[in-house]
């Protein structure tokens, strides 16, 4: 025993296991990832394997051992860092990062507060295998020892590499057939092919989105135009044209969940305003409204808004195809004789807006140099609502009428910090710093809404606008369930998860007198058409994959941009299906006829985007410009 000696490759097994068994720890750790039989279990415990058998494996062919361990320490360090990225991104995001979101770098120095948010003095220990890993090749005493590795014993190597691989993947179909076609599901992908190998697709995708572009050449929009012309909802010509000529005006209200509308929290009233305005003879109210949006957040939600189109799965539209082609609604406005602009009191090139704005035709940005933030005034990512909305109605007052202004509120942002003098309420008492802040931030933020409303009456402008409202997306993340579920007093299960993505939407129409709360099911991607069909605007031979609220064709199907999706009946989430009244399972089969067309929908707006396929089309006559492209080309 004394002379029995470690294979001088032994050092190669150590980085491979360190690293293993630290990336299946952390798995259940620190990513929520819902295992729900044994084989996912199996599946979430090898798949890090192939890849790190591979990327490791490279370590034989070295000659010297000093380049051999100097290899395995560095990859090792990589390897850490990128899983490490991957679990401060979920804290924030209750996601995966992706590729365009690297390249969002414009916005890292406006993230700092959410940034140490995120940040925990115990996440040394997500390097501990580096750690150990260092020390291995210091005291193992063939780690200093090299061998000459036969070219058989390689290709052997490399063949169980591949055969880990191969099986991963098998057990993954199996598991969840067609698990390929479904990038826009990250923790599903992370779950069946590891985080490793999922950021390997993640570059694949992007490849191929980027390709898609250069080898478009209009025809896809075929199929495209079908199913959109398929799917189209009629106007309500009850409502049809009953705002025409008004001034639109529409507020972002940022982060705002429709759980805490017409709620109280510990006998605290949290909206006392938009509680009224539930109620008002003038206001249209949607309790069933859903965000769409997915790692774009605020900008994803202004792209839904504005092009009634799903953003993207992976990254912001707002960065990745700021050159394409749209048919705004600012578009369609600025033909209509309307000044179309944004407020925002923020840096202009945050989410790249300066540069989209002029992609969506906005005729003017007024960001955070149109406003003067005094003393006491700044918080969090910029200025507070009620100073912002202030000055926002001082510049609505000097516009020319009609106009169209959209409004991106800042305060109700995480970390949810305010000031002392800005509490209007106490906090919550849940074991979330989060979630007890967000209580009084959404307070703040109702208090800044009765001001808007307010200050409009006050300039004149209240009786000749209708004011558009709408939460942009989820304020608490899944993070935070074990305090949403202390505050709702029930479970959170993947239906309840799915419920909280509702976002409350209020159309306030002021003197129209027919204002009520409408239960139905809808979302982001149906805002553009409701507005422009209230203001008299055609939208027949528009690209747009929403449908108007107030239509008799409006279909009570929403889908979320992770392929989740809620209709007046079921409820599709974590792969399960859930009656909508009960909350409970139900037969698979009540959700089948509407997972396909789900994943095409999405599909759809994805092919648009990524091919830029609206420059190959004409919205004022409907017509595909294929034939003149094609001509071109020859």
């Amino acid at each position: 025993m004394k002379n029995m000696k470690l294979p001088k490759h032994s050092i190669l097994a150590v980085a491979i296991l360190l690293t293993w068994i630290k990336t299946y720890v952390v798995y259940h750790t620190s990513f929520d990832m819902k295992i729900e039989n044994v084989m996912q279990q199996v599946i979430l415990f090898l798949n890090p394997l192939s890849f790190l058998l591979l990327v490791y494996g490279i370590s034989l062919f070295f000659k010297s051992v000093k380049a051999r361990n100097r290899y395995l320490l560095i990859t090792s360090s990589i390897l850490a860092v990128i899983l490490y990225a991957n679990v401060a991104f979920y804290r924030f995001f209750s996601d995966f990062i992706t590729l365009p979101v690297l390249f969002q770098t414009s916005n890292f120095g406006d993230l700092g507060a959410s940034a140490a948010e995120s940040v925990y003095f115990t996440d040394v220990f997500y390097f501990i295998d580096v750690v150990l890993l260092f020390a291995a090749m210091k005291w193992l005493p063939n780690a200093k020892e090299m061998a000459i590795v036969k070219p058989a014993i390689r290709r052997a190597y490399f063949v169980l590499a591949a055969a880990v691989l191969f099986l991963n993947l098998g057990l993954s179909e199996t598991e969840r057939p067609q698990l390929l076609t479904r990038s826009f599901d990250r923790e599903l992908l992370v779950k069946n092919i590891g985080t490793y190998n999922y950021h390997l697709y993640d570059i694949y995708i992007q490849s191929k989105s980027h390709a898609a572009r250069a080898l478009a050449d209009g025809s896809e929009l075929v199929e495209v135009n079908n199913y959109v012309r398929s799917n189209q909802a009629e106007p309500n010509y009850e409502v049809f044209g009953t705002a025409e000529g008004k001034n639109v005006i529409v507020v972002s209200l940022e982060s705002l969940q429709s759980f805490v509308v017409n709620e109280e929290m510990n006998g605290e009233v949290v909206t006392p305003f938009l509680n009224e305005l539930t109620k008002d003879e003038d206001t249209f109210y949607f309790p069933n409204f859903y965000h769409q949006t997915g790692l774009g957040k605020t900008s994803d939600s202004e792209f839904l808004v504005e092009n009634s189109l799903y953003p993207l799965g992976g990254g912001a539209v707002f960065f990745t195809h700021s050159g394409n082609t749209y048919n705004s609604m600012a578009e369609s406005l600025n033909e209509k004789g309307y000044f179309t602009n944004v407020m925002h009191a923020n840096n202009k090139s945050f989410w790249n807006r300066d540069m989209m704005y002029n992609a969506l035709n906005v005729d003017q940005f007024y960001d955070v140099e149109s406003y003067d933030i005094a003393e006491g005034d700044a918080v969090n990512w910029g200025m507070k609502d009620i100073p912002f909305f202030k000055q926002s109605v001082d510049h609505m007052a000097e516009m020319k009428q009609p106009f169209y202004s959209r409004l991106i509120t800042l305060t109700n942002h995480y970390p949810f910090h305010l000031e002392e003098k800005d509490k209007f309420i106490p906090e919550y008492d849940s074991n979330s710093g989060t979630l007890n802040r967000y209580f009084q931030t959404v307070r703040y933020m109702d208090e800044s809404v009765k001001t808007l409303f307010e200050d409009l009456k006050a300039k004149g402008l209240y009786e000749d606008s209708i004011i558009v409202m709408y939460g942009d997306h989820y304020g608490i993340s899944e993070n935070h369930n074990e305090a949403m579920a202390q505050y709702l007093g029930k479970d959170i299960t993947p239906f309840e998860s799915a419920q909280l993505q509702r976002v409350p939407m209020f159309i306030h129409v002021p003197g129209s007198n027919k204002g009520e709360v409408v239960e139905e099911v809808a979302g982001q991607i149906d805002i553009r058409p409701t507005i422009l069909h209230l203001l008299g605007v055609d939208t027949s031979k528009d690209m747009q994959l929403g449908a108007d609220v107030f239509s008799k064709d409006h279909e009570e199907f929403v889908v979320f941009r992770d392929g989740r999706f809620v209709t007046d009946e079921v409820v599709y989430a974590g792969n399960v299906c859930y009656d909508k009244e009960t909350g409970l399972e139900t037969d698979a089969e009540a959700c089948a006829p509407y997972i396909e067309r789900a994943s095409e929908e999405l599909g759809y707006s994805d092919e648009i985007i990524n091919g830029d396929l609206l420059r190959f089309y004409d919205e004022k006559t409907g017509n595909l410009l294929i034939d003149e492209t094609t001509e071109s080309k020859k």
